[in-house]
């Protein structure tokens, strides 16, 4: 069956330089087995598959698959899924907020500053990281205990431990071995910069090491950390995926009541149908 399909750019500076998303816009009557098998033949990070709502509150819902699992959650193939659904859906945005469904719950999205945003998520982990862990991680990502400023759970979903270092460059010349768990690294760049803070995430697939580019859900939690905890301001702006040769930009801000939103440029590269 031919079914309409986008592959789409998220948190992009220009195009091709964020972190892409394959969408396929209508999965009705596909099988789990089916779309895993399809997930794993784009070899992207994510590709998501759109469904009628289940939820009355919804409009629609998506099933997000990496190459080797279904995850409940994760954030640019969120913000990407709504950028295809709403070039079809004339006039979606017109109340103001999308709710998309997926099996972490409701998830808000909204065009934030011109650019189409998500709400964080409730957190399932946070809080301070065993000291036996943090010197495992930082084995892993082979700098000097000394070197980690601070580390924190921040799952909201994935399972993210988050690290910080002591600036961007430190961030940008990590070379890590094989990951234990999902790893999120953060260190500040120079007041008056740019972007706030380099951001890279690493996660284990397949007996190695695999960093996305740029990573929505993590950048998500970390806000929650670096608010609670003084590191940073609302609005920021995040860098993400320099080593791999890309130029993410994820934009955070949060409101009175304490949500976070986030949003990047998003660019449609692909459109056509995919025989499924």
């Amino acid at each position: 069956m031919r079914r309409p399909f986008a592959e789409v750019d998220v948190f992009a500076g220009p195009a091709y330089s964020g972190n892409p998303v394959a969408v396929v816009l209508d999965a009705t009557g596909l099988e789990t087995e089916r779309m895993q098998q399809f997930a794993r033949w784009t070899n992207l990070s994510e590709t998501t598959f759109l469904l009628p709502p289940a939820d009355p509150g919804a409009d629609y819902r998506v099933r997000i698959f990496t190459p080797a699992r279904e995850l409940p959650f994760a954030g640019h193939p969120t913000l990407g899924t709504c950028h295809a659904w709403l070039s079809t859906a004339e006039g979606a945005m017109s109340k103001g907020t999308v709710v998309q469904e997926c099996p972490a719950g409701l998830v808000r999205l909204r065009q934030s500053q011109g650019r189409l945003a998500f709400a964080g998520p409730p957190l399932v982990r946070y809080g301070p990281v065993d000291e036996a862990v943090v010197g495992r991680v930082a084995e892993v990502l082979r700098v000097e205990r000394a070197e980690i400023v601070d580390a924190h759970w921040v799952d909201n979903g994935p399972g993210w431990v988050g690290i910080v270092l002591r600036d961007a460059e430190a961030v940008l010349r990590l070379k890590p071995g094989l990951v234990d768990f999902e790893t999120g690294v953060a260190g500040p760049y120079p007041a008056g910069s740019e972007a706030a803070f380099e951001v890279r995430a690493f996660f284990p697939q397949g007996g190695s090491t695999v960093e996305d580019p740029v990573t929505g859900s993590l950048n998500a939690s970390l806000a929650q950390w670096f608010f609670d905890s003084g590191l940073a301001e609302a609005p920021y702006v995040v860098s993400q995926g320099t080593a791999l040769g890309r130029r993410g930009r994820v934009h955070i801000g949060r409101e009175e009541d304490g949500t976070i939103w986030v949003g990047g440029d998003i660019i449609t590269c692909i459109e056509g149908t995919v025989e499924l």
